[in-house]
């Protein structure tokens, strides 16, 4: 771990303000970042960036590469003439405090359409863009031409809860003459979604780059597991423990947890682990290639699963009939360092480590000897440290340097809503502990993570500005309801970020952080 103490806020785009009824890369992300260098704040973590899923999860992505288009800001399709002002005017139906992705997709989509006719058919005065875009495809081609043809194909023959399996078997199982012909006759469609990636990903580094440029670092998410129903296991057949119809025979998720008294039954499908070796586990080292073009660091999502994984039978109603299964272990991460993905982790950007480990779940010492062998930081949650024992690793004095604290992630309640549903006797725990009457339960815990030995100290949006559990972001198992909150910009005052900035400077995190006028 690099010697510098940093602090950030976990929020992703997609709870940023804005008109067009979800966040997105607009004039608000810039304004985020600006409030984050007022907060004196280094790291902005974020979400998986790759599209949404069922649930809107962007944790059941149809790609591991491409970026979400809902997250393009259309006020900038529309200052380069691709849109018009009437065309990007709000409607009704869109909501301020919520996304409601059954208004927003539509809404934005219809959109992005109109601006693709109008971008490919008015080449006269936009030369230099269409430069820029075919260099992009050439530059994206060894995932985005199989992407895109992905997506034109499922608007084709899917819908109604048909996935790619359910396709004519030529193109399900790809056989080259038939991708060859769709491609020829899709190749307008294709067009369009190559236009939406190659949008997003000049406003997306836009934006990576005003933030670069104010001192913040983006750390990005990358789950272990991808979607059964996603160009990655669609291209990558062999790759995936499917049958011979390409459904997965087996498929993701953990026992019974902190989150579930039945564990949780994923359904992503389960890697061929000994097909990645044999192949010098070439995929992966591109994805983290991939996820570390975009941001400046990368949490690897159920790093435990590397050590093993939760395996459970693809009829199986539910994930308690599961069994363990041994992962990769060091060999895949060897491979990521022998790829120089490694190289420079704790580097001089900032301090940020390249990578950490979700590594929360059940921690057997093989899991725990693993992060350490490969050089990775580990996770802590605050809101799991009161259970009324002082060895509790989650409690801050069992800290030690090589950690990255949050007070909760998006899977947990908000810090108020987790405060709110404990018992008398555990929030006496908690009181007792933090040296609090619990007034300001968030702030508590907010001070308690930046003042410990942890290198990095995370807190979501929600708890800096004190909400309760309506404001939660995720609730495992609930398909959902889940990754709608946002907040608004009247609800955050002067004083946040100059408590954040406080806390900054009074437990060094942050090299420049300015003395507050105490007063």
């Amino acid at each position: 771990m690099s010697s510098k103490r940093l602090s950030g806020i976990l929020l992703h785009p997609t709870s940023l303000p804005g008109p067009h009824g979800s966040g997105d890369f607009g004039e608000a992300a810039r304004h985020f970042i600006d409030w984050l260098a007022a907060g004196a704040q280094t790291l902005w973590q974020i979400l998986p960036l790759s599209g949404i899923g069922p649930g809107n999860s962007p944790y059941m992505s149809p790609s591991a590469f491409a970026g979400n288009e809902l997250l393009i800001d259309l006020t900038q399709l529309h200052h380069s003439g691709w849109l018009r002002a009437e065309d990007i005017a709000p409607e009704s139906a869109l909501r301020d405090e919520r996304v409601d992705y059954s208004a927003v997709i539509p809404y934005r989509m219809r959109r992005l359409r109109l601006a693709a006719e109008r971008f490919f058919s008015e080449t006269h005065g936009h030369e230099e863009a269409h430069q820029d875009f075919a260099a992009f495809c050439a530059e994206a081609q060894s995932w985005l031409d199989d992407y895109a043809l992905f997506m034109a194909l499922d608007q084709q023959y899917g819908g109604e809860g048909k996935l790619w399996q359910d396709w004519p078997a030529t193109l399900a199982l790809r056989d080259p003459d038939a991708l060859q012909e769709a491609a020829q006759t899709l190749a307008g469609e294709c067009d369009f979604w190559k236009f939406c990636q190659w949008c997003f990903d000049r406003q997306w580094h836009a934006i990576k780059q005003y933030a670069n440029e104010r001192g913040i670092r983006i750390i990005g998410d990358m789950p272990i597991f991808v979607s059964a129903h996603s160009a990655d296991v669609w291209m990558h057949q062999a790759l995936f423990d499917l049958g011979a119809d390409g459904r997965p025979r087996v498929i993701a998720g953990v026992p019974p947890d902190y989150f579930s008294a039945t564990g949780q039954r994923w359904g992503n499908p389960l890697y061929r682990w000994n097909i990645h070796a044999q192949n010098g586990y070439r995929w992966w080292i591109a994805r983290i290639r991939r996820v570390l073009s975009l941001c400046d660091g990368v949490r690897i999502d159920h790093f435990r699963g590397f050590e093993s994984y939760w395996e459970i039978p693809a009829d199986a109603e539910m994930a308690v009939h599961g069994h363990w299964q041994p992962g990769p272990g060091l060999a895949l991460f060897e491979a990521i360092r022998q790829a120089g993905l490694f190289d420079e982790m704790n580097s001089a950007d900032g301090g940020t480590p390249k990578i950490f480990a979700e590594d929360l779940g059940i921690l057997t010492p093989e899991v725990v000897a693993l992060r350490r062998t490969v050089g990775l930081p580990g996770m802590r949650i605050l809101q799991f440290a009161f259970d009324g024992q002082s060895d509790n690793l989650y409690l801050p004095h069992n800290f030690t340097p090589d950690t990255v604290v949050y007070t909760g992630t998006h899977d947990n309640d908000t810090s108020l809503g987790w405060w709110n549903a404990l018992g008398t006797h555990q929030q006496d725990d908690v009181r007792r502990y933090l040296d609090t009457d619990g007034s300001a339960i968030h702030w508590a815990l907010i001070r308690a993570a930046a003042a410990s030995v942890a290198a990095i100290s995370i807190a979501p949006m929600q708890d800096v500005l004190g909400l309760d559990t309506h404001s939660r972001m995720n609730r495992p198992g609930q398909s959902h309801g889940n990754w709608e909150w946002r907040f608004q910009w009247r609800q955050v005052e002067p004083w946040h970020a100059g408590r954040l900035a406080e806390l900054a400077h009074l437990y060094g995190r942050h090299p420049n952080a300015p003395r507050p006028a105490f007063a």
